[in-house]
């Protein structure tokens, strides 16, 4: 596939895609289950889920691999799957890391008959929390002592890079971008030199939103997956065939994973998986130049992101962090918030493409 695609070429691309999809992803999951990896979740509403195989994401290196083996001379589609490669490799080394303990933190539960407060949290009667703050871990002794609380389980939480270093990491992967010269312009404006610091901004902000967002079954695949389609949508509307093809393959991607990401999950992407579909995002969206539709469309993760920054600004104050389990944690269920979630996405792409139609 040379050039400008086809309808029909991009249809098999698609088709390809969630095939190979589908097929890494049973393959990658028989694989982590029998080395045991596999995810011990630290949300007290997500303990069920413990041996969940995760680190999934890789599946989606080889499937973005086997794209660019079938597209080597379609330039637009080699620079986002190599990005994506390249994403996918720094949050493999983050999900190897995280594969050591750095500490067991208690997991107690509020036995008296009135409200506690313990860290930062009101803990009502019969609620499970886990001691995870500094102030928490000081304040649980006494409350043991008074028989306020009881030591239930422990949760073994997983040694994480620096957030500096996680920074550097994403800037450079910005900067790849950047260097490759797929990005020209933003909303038409010709970049030059700015291509890069545009980059790097883009790279962060698209990142961290998918990692943040990838916290229940299918949410983050799912909200990958429409905000991709509608991205192709856009382009068929508005005479931007040429951007289709990027977003093709993350949709496809992305709805190959949910049939075994769906809930109930039998597999996880991990930061392997969410880099991949991070960086692959925000690189389609710079070389397709549609900013303002690619931010509106991704504008629920966007949200949970500043949301979260309100709270650790101590701005606000969320129970759990990030706003899909603190949701979990007042009673909404899983199915319900990721359907909400899924369903703001689709109107909010709905809103970007009737915008554009009738007053620009």
């Amino acid at each position: 596939m040379c050039g400008k695609m086809t309808n029909i070429e991009m249809l098999i691309l698609f088709l390809v895609t969630i095939c190979a999809s589908i097929f890494f992803t049973w393959y990658v999951r028989r694989i982590l289950l029998q080395a045991k990896i596999t995810d011990n979740p630290i949300v007290s509403e997500h303990r069920f889920k413990r041996g969940t195989p995760t680190m999934g994401g890789i599946a989606f290196l080889f499937t973005i691999s086997l794209i660019i083996a079938l597209n080597f001379k379609n330039g637009p589609i080699v620079i986002v799957c190599f990005m994506m490669l390249i994403g996918g490799i720094v949050g493999l080394v983050d999900d190897l890391i995280g594969l050591k303990v750095k500490e067991v933190q208690k997991l107690v539960v509020n036995v008296s008959n009135e409200v506690i407060t313990l860290g930062r949290l009101e803990v009502e009667p019969n609620e499970e929390v886990r001691v995870a703050t500094p102030k928490a871990k000081a304040e649980v002794e006494d409350l043991l002592k008074d028989g306020k609380v009881e030591v239930i389980g422990e949760v073994p939480i997983k040694t994480e890079p620096e957030e500096l270093e996680k920074i550097i990491c994403q800037i450079v992967i910005g900067l790849c971008l950047g260097i490759t010269g797929g990005v020209t312009t933003l909303a038409g404006f010709p970049l030059g030199w700015l291509a890069v610091p545009v980059s790097i901004i883009a790279i962060l902000g698209c990142i961290n939103s998918v990692n943040l967002i990838d916290g229940m079954d299918g949410l983050a695949a799912g909200i990958i997956a429409i905000a991709s389609l509608a991205c192709c949508l856009y382009g068929d509307l508005f005479g931007l065939s040429s951007i289709i093809p990027p977003f093709l393959i993350l949709a496809g991607i992305s709805l190959g994973f949910l049939v075994f990401n769906k809930y109930p999950a039998s597999i996880f992407m991990g930061d392997t998986g969410s880099f991949v579909l991070g960086v692959g995002y925000a690189s389609a969206v710079l070389i397709g130049d549609i900013p303002v539709f690619g931010v509106i469309a991704l504008g629920v993760p966007i949200l949970s992101v500043v949301v979260s920054l309100l709270h650790r600004a101590h701005i606000i104050k969320l129970p759990v962090e990030p706003l899909h389990h603190t949701l979990n944690h007042y009673g909404m269920s899983e199915i319900k918030i990721v359907l909400t979630y899924w369903g703001t996405t689709v109107l909010l792409c709905a809103v970007g493409i009737l915008v554009k139609m009738f007053f620009f």
